[in-house]
């Protein structure tokens, strides 16, 4: 994937890198992972993307989660913004890489609630390491990648893209910035209403909290993929990015990560979807570009 502006760093990035230590966590179930005997990298995933939804978010009124995205154009109907520039870093860190990231996908979303008629409020972005103390609570970095609603920041420990390349099978810069856009997807879900929305339904139907689950993440897997249509739009993306996104989505199915951990899969249990959901919704966004195409709450997934 192309970048522009080397060495600029988003306002809404802040790195808190070495900044001291966090505690337990969320209450997440570290210590249940590792009595099955998960590897660390399994739990480290697990926790990753099992836990990197929307599970305390506000508001809403009614479920209809995926209403709002009717109001959305399709995204070759949003204005481009400011050209990038043509001059590119290849020495680019990983820094860089995420910052970029965050100000094009935010960007991009900008752009689509303005053509709605809405404003897109930025999430900040927090990099962290070994531990982080967030909205939601305190955090260790195997908790992985996730959303605080309470206070609409995204939390990063960037070790995770070398467990996500090496251990996992999705190396290459586009399936980085997969992650960053899902995460940033959630929180599209919060300023729309859906994450609320969906919570509500959770707490009203306890026993379909874990198919909601399913479909609020395949729904901030399509998300990213209408970001990367836009990306793809403005020329920055290069050959193989689209596998690498496509390779990252499906690497973290729930059906991949139970394999792994246990031998065993078991579909109640699921929270995120199977590769073959999660790829296939990242895809359908990637191609369609439109938002109100990303509707999981209705029909098969």
């Amino acid at each position: 994937m192309k970048i522009a502006f080397p060495g600029r760093r988003s306002d809404n990035l802040e790195d808190v890198r070495g900044g001291g230590g966090a505690g337990g966590g969320f209450g997440l179930p570290i210590g249940i992972g590792a009595g099955l005997g998960v590897p660390g990298l399994i739990v480290t995933l697990l926790l990753a993307f099992v836990f990197g939804g929307n599970p305390f978010g506000g508001g809403g009124g009614g479920f209809s989660p995926n209403s709002p995205f009717q109001q959305f154009p399709r995204a070759d109907q949003v204005p481009a913004g400011q050209p990038i520039p043509a001059s590119l870093d290849p020495n680019a860190n990983t820094v860089d890489f995420v910052s970029f990231v965050l100000d094009d996908v935010q960007g991009s979303w900008a752009r689509s609630f303005a053509a709605a008629g809405k404003t897109y409020q930025p999430a900040k972005l927090v990099l962290f390491s070994d531990a982080v103390a967030s909205g939601c609570g305190e955090a260790s970095a195997a908790t992985g990648p996730f959303y605080c609603p309470l206070d609409q920041h995204v939390y990063l420990d960037i070790a995770f893209f070398q467990e996500l390349a090496q251990r996992f099978g999705a190396p290459g810069d586009f399936a980085q910035a997969y992650v960053i856009a899902h995460e940033l997807g959630h929180h599209v879900q919060q300023l729309t209403g859906i994450g609320g929305s969906v919570q509500k339904e959770q707490q009203a139907r306890p026993d379909e909290g874990s198919a909601l689950s399913v479909r609020l993440e395949l729904q901030a897997d399509c998300l990213a993929g209408v970001w990367g249509y836009t990306a793809g739009q403005r020329g920055l993306l290069e050959p193989g990015d689209v596998e690498e996104g496509l390779a990252a989505a499906a690497s973290v199915g729930d059906d991949r990560i139970q394999r792994a951990a246990t031998g065993r899969v078991d579909p109640e249990t699921w929270t995120h979807g199977s590769a073959d959901q999660r790829s296939a919704w990242f895809r359908r966004g990637f191609e369609r570009g439109d938002a109100a195409q990303c509707n999981t709450f209705s029909g098969d997934i």
